[in-house]
């Protein structure tokens, strides 16, 4: 039984893994205003809704 809550916030570690998304290109699109982060202290978070949101923006590879 799996009792553990699921994440209100990544860290950007939690969410390199999440996402499968390298950290360089994370920060490269919070820089461009891509990725909506927020900070904490020094601490980086990422909503999964954001994240969600951000992966759902890249575009559609087209067949070849």
């Amino acid at each position: 039984m799996n009792t553990s809550l699921p994440a209100l916030a990544y860290d950007i570690p939690s969410a390199v893994s999440a996402s499968g998304i390298g950290r360089t290109k994370l920060f490269e699109a919070m820089k461009l205003g891509k990725l909506k982060a927020r900070k904490l202290g020094r601490k980086t978070i990422i909503l999964p809704e954001d994240l969600k949101a951000f992966i759902e923006s890249l575009p559609v590879k087209e067949a070849a």
